[in-house]
C-alpha cells in the first residue's frame, strides 16, 4: 500500500463568537487555507485532484457545497478541480483528512487536500435543525430510531456530565484542567509557537484593516478564582462554560500526498500518515469514544501510548480529555500542550485539521516522532490519526 504524507497544515487564528472573523463570509474564510496550502507548498492548483472540506452546520452561508464553493472562490484553485463536503459532526475535518489519506494510499489519488470550516457567528450551532423543526418541517427522530431509544433526547452536554460522573471529577478538578489550558494557550501563543500553522487573516476593525493572526478566546487573566466564579450548566452537574469548548470562528487545511509527487513536485513531506482508525459507541454518553477508539488505533499501529510524543484530544468539555488521560495512562505533560480549545476555541467542522496544524507543527518543533490526534463526535463516534516525524531520527542517528 502507497504511503500518505502531509506537505502542509495550516489554520486560522480563532475568533470568537461575533469577533475578529465574524464579518468574514465563512466560503472566503475556507478558501483563504486552501490558498495558503498552495502558496505555501508551491504546488501548482492544478495538480489537486480534491478537497474534502468538513463542515457541521452545512445551512445558510454554507449550504450548497461549502468545499465546492471555497475552491471556486479560492485565487490558488481552478475551477476544475473538484470538492466534496462532509458531516462527521465535531470530527468532520479529521475524517476529511482520514478520506484524503484513504485516497492517496489506495493509489487512486496522488494529491488532495482536506481541510474544514465552521463560522459559528453567521451559521449557529443547531441552526439547521431549529430552522426546520420551527418551520414545523420534522426532526432527526425517526420512528425507528424513537423505538430503539425511547425518550432520549441525544445531548451532548448530558454525556459530558455522564462522563464527569463516572470517572469522579469534581467541579475543582474540571476547572483546574480548564486553566491550564489557557495558560498553556498563554504561553503558546506568547511563544511564538503558533506562527507556522496561522493563516493572517485580514480583517475591518472599528481601528482599521488588521490581520488577524492570535487565537481570540484565550483568556490571558484566568484564574482559580475566575473559573469557580462561572454558573454550571446544569445545578446537579459539574460543568461550566468555562469547563467547556468555545464557540469559535475558523478554517482549517492539509495538504496530503503520495511519495510519487514528492518527487514531482519537489516537495518536502512534514509526516507520514501511520494509522486511521474510526470507531463508534454509546451515543448517549457519546463523548467517551475517543479512549477505545485510541486503544484499537494503537494496536493496530503496534504502538504503545507510551511511543506517542504528543496527543492532541480535543476539549469538547473538560471531562473527555481527562477521561482519556485516564483511561489510557498516557503521560499528561504530552497532552495539548500549547492549549486546546477550552481556550482556543472549537469551530466544529474545522477542529480536525486545525489540530492536526498544531500536532504536526509542535511535533517537528520538539522533535518527537509519533503524534496522536482523536476526537470525540456526535453519534458516538470517534476518528484517531496518528502520524510519524519525517525529521525524526532515532538516539543512534542522532549519536551518529
Amino acid at each position: 500500500m502507497a504511503e500518505a504524507y502531509i506537505v502542509e497544515a495550516v489554520r486560522t487564528a480563532g475568533g470568537r463568537r461575533g469577533g475578529k472573523l465574524a464579518g468574514v463570509h465563512p466560503v472566503d474564510l475556507a478558501a483563504k487555507v486552501l490558498d495558503a496550502v498552495i502558496e505555501r507548498s508551491g504546488i501548482p492548483g492544478e495538480a489537486v485532484e480534491d478537497v474534502v472540506m468538513g463542515c457541521v452546520s452545512q445551512g445558510g452561508e454554507q449550504a450548497g457545497q461549502v468545499g465546492r464553493n471555497a475552491v471556486l472562490a479560492s485565487s490558488k484553485l481552478p475551477q476544475s478541480v473538484p470538492a466534496v463536503s462532509i458531516d462527521r459532526q465535531c470530527g468532520s475535518s479529521q475524517q476529511a483528512m482520514q478520506f484524503a489519506a484513504q485516497a492517496v494510499m489506495s493509489g487512486t489519488q496522488d494529491v488532495v487536500i482536506a481541510a474544514g470550516v465552521e463560522s459559528m457567528t453567521r451559521v449557529p450551532m443547531g441552526s439547521t435543525y431549529k430552522l426546520f423543526y420551527d418551520a414545523g418541517l420534522g426532526t432527526n427522530k425517526s420512528p425507528g430510531l424513537e423505538e430503539k431509544f425511547p425518550g432520549i433526547h441525544f445531548n451532548q452536554f448530558a454525556g459530558a456530565e455522564m462522563i464527569a460522573k463516572k470517572y469522579g471529577f469534581t467541579r475543582e478538578k474540571l476547572d483546574e484542567f480548564s486553566l491550564h489550558s489557557h495558560r498553556k494557550a498563554v504561553a503558546a501563543t506568547q511563544g511564538g509557537r503558533f506562527k507556522d500553522e496561522i493563516v493572517p487573516i485580514e480583517v475591518d476593525t472599528p481601528e482599521g484593516r488588521e490581520a488577524h493572526a492570535a487565537d481570540e478566546g484565550i483568556r490571558y487573566d484566568a484564574s482559580p478564582e475566575g473559573m469557580a466564579g462561572v454558573k454550571k450548566l446544569s445545578e446537579e452537574g459539574v460543568l461550566t462554560a468555562a469547563s467547556s469548548s468555545q464557540i469559535c470562528d475558523g478554517a482549517s487545511a492539509v495538504l496530503i500526498v503520495s511519495e510519487d509527487a514528492l518527487k514531482k513536485y519537489n516537495l518536502k513531506p512534514l509526516a507520514k500518515i501511520v494509522n486511521l482508525t474510526v470507531t463508534a459507541g454509546d451515543p448517549v454518553v457519546m463523548l467517551e469514544e475517543p479512549l477505545f477508539a485510541t486503544d484499537k488505533a494503537l494496536s493496530r499501529a503496534g504502538l504503545s501510548i507510551d511511543d506517542i510524543d504528543l496527543y492532541e484530544v480535543n476539549e469538547a468539555f473538560a471531562s473527555v480529555p481527562m477521561a482519556w488521560l485516564q483511561h489510557t495512562k498516557a503521560n499528561p505533560e504530552k497532552l495539548n500542550v500549547n492549549g486546546g480549545a477550552i481556550a482556543l476555541g472549537h469551530p466544529l467542522g474545522a477542529s480536525g485539521t486545525k489540530l492536526m496544524a498544531t500536532l504536526v507543527h509542535e511535533l517537528r518543533r520538539r522533535g518527537g516522532r509519533y503524534g496522536l490526534q482523536t476526537m470525540c463526535e456526535g453519534g458516538g463516534v470517534a476518528n484517531v490519526t496518528i502520524i510519524e516525524n519525517c525529521d525524526w531520527q532515532g538516539a543512534e542517528a542522532k549519536a551518529a
